[in-house]
């Protein structure tokens, strides 16, 4: 299950989901950067995200206390959306634009308020988000919505049964054995991030 060739080896089975989620991610983010359609939305989000921040830094130990939520929030969030893409994979979609929607409005909205200096300031804060984050997000969802694929697939065989009738409960069976590497391969960058961004970042962004 482990061996990291079988692990690269379905990577590459993987690579046009990996694909599909960049794409959605960046198109998410032109649409946040460049649609004031949806600003009241993200507003909302930026101002929710910013009263988390500012409870966590009122706490005992300010780095510890953002380092395990930013942690168990990606990490947690990572391995939801891996098996609630049962649900047709709508659910990974939705949360990869929404992702790339605040992370544009965010960056479109400092431009605009603070200039190209403090501009600078927040791409630099966002550096592991863009490394480490962002893609690990990107292929949490790829499964997500592999699995909804495979789902699909499942549900078209029953409806009109054929030769490849049993053929859906090994693919899952496989998808599933195969997930759980990826599980904990997520888990651990996430947790390098969260370290990354609980002290670098925070350093950054106070220059």
């Amino acid at each position: 299950m482990f061996r990291w060739s079988e692990i690269k080896a379905h990577f590459k089975i993987m690579n046009p989901y990996i694909a599909f989620g960049f794409i959605l991610f960046f198109a998410g983010l032109v649409v946040g950067g460049t649609n004031s359609a949806f600003s009241d939305y993200l507003e909302q989000q930026l101002r929710a995200l910013g009263s988390v921040a500012e409870s966590l830094d009122n706490a005992e130990n300010p780095t510890l206390a953002f380092m395990v939520f930013i942690f168990l929030n990606n990490a947690i969030k990572s391995i939801f959306i891996i098996y609630i893409g049962a649900v047709f994979g709508i659910i990974p979609i939705f949360f990869l634009v929404l992702n790339g929607m605040v992370v544009g409005f965010l960056l479109q909205h400092v431009a605009e308020t603070q200039g190209t200096g403090d501009m600078l300031t927040v791409v630099l804060g966002l550096l592991p988000h863009g490394i480490i984050e962002i893609p690990a997000i990107v292929v949490a969802c790829a499964y997500g919505m592999k699995f909804g694929v495979l789902l699909l697939k499942a549900i078209g065989r029953i409806v009109i049964p054929g030769k490849e009738a049993g053929k859906s409960g090994r693919e899952i069976e496989y998808f599933m054995i195969r997930s759980v590497p990826v599980v904990v391969i997520l888990t651990v960058a996430l947790l390098v991030a969260a370290i990354i961004e609980s002290t670098v970042s925070v350093w950054v962004s106070s220059l």
